[in-house]
């Protein structure tokens, strides 16, 4: 029986999926959201969530764990430096998974994995000059 076994194995050998997580997790870090399918990043939350605990407590000691995990130092450099006083008082649920549309190739389905805060601003459409001033002749 396979009760409370919570990861997924996504299809690939254990190599690869640590792999996987790891870029993912880092890539994240970087830019604070990232497009991926629904099933990588119900993995990928709670090790970035881990990620962003270890900030918060700002040691050297957890500065050093997350560097054996995270693949990039710049990316280790912003999550202590700014990520993770930024969620200093919160304790825990930093990250929001939001569903997408299915992908175009092959109807997998996508998620936006965002850090909690990080809301996205639709753009706004501007205004064309040249039709205000046709209308006022």
């Amino acid at each position: 029986m396979r009760h409370q076994v919570k990861k997924g194995m996504l299809g690939r050998t254990t190599a690869h999926r640590r792999a996987l997580m790891r870029n993912l997790v880092t890539s994240f870090l970087e830019r604070e959201r990232v497009r991926t399918t629904l099933a990588k990043a119900r993995s990928a939350r709670p090790i970035a969530e881990k990620m962003i605990t270890l900030a918060k407590r700002g040691t050297l000691h957890t500065r050093r764990q997350a560097l054996a995990y995270i693949t990039k130092e710049e990316a280790v450099k912003k999550l202590f430096d700014d990520i993770g006083p930024r969620f200093k008082e919160r304790p825990g649920g930093y990250t929001r998974i939001v569903k997408l549309d299915r992908r175009a190739g092959d109807g997998a389905e996508m998620a936006m994995l965002e850090l909690v805060g990080t809301e996205f601003k639709a753009k706004t459409k501007k205004k064309k000059k040249d039709a205000k001033k046709s209308a006022a002749k």
